[in-house]
C-alpha cells in the first residue's frame, strides 16, 4: 500500500504543535547557517540540551553533527530521550 502523505499531514504534521516544532528547527538551522555559512544536506543542527528538556535556540546550545548521528538516538543507539 502506498504511503498516504495527505493523511500524515492531516493527522500529525499539520497540527499546530508540530508546525511550531518545525519552525523552531528551521530557525535553529538558520541561526547556525548565519554563523558558519550554508551546511551540506548531510549535516543537521543538533540541540545539546533538547528542546523538550528546556533547551533553547541560543548559539551555545546548537552544534552541527552528521545527519546519521543526530537521528541515531531515535533508533536506540544512544537511548531514547537521554
Amino acid at each position: 500500500m502506498p504511503r498516504d502523505y495527505k493523511k500524515e499531514y492531516r493527522e500529525y504534521h499539520g497540527k499546530p504543535e508540530q508546525i511550531a516544532n518545525r519552525a523552531q528547527r528551521n530557525k535553529a538551522r538558520a541561526i547556525v547557517e548565519k554563523k558558519v555559512g550554508d551546511l551540506p544536506s548531510d549535516k543537521d543542527v543538533d540541540h545539546k540540551k533538547r528542546i523538550a528538556k528546556g533547551g533553547t535556540n541560543t548559539p551555545g546550545n546548537l552544534r552541527v553533527v552528521d545527519e546519521s548521528e543526530n537521528s541515531a538516538w531515535r533508533r536506540g543507539k544512544k537511548g531514547y530521550g537521554k
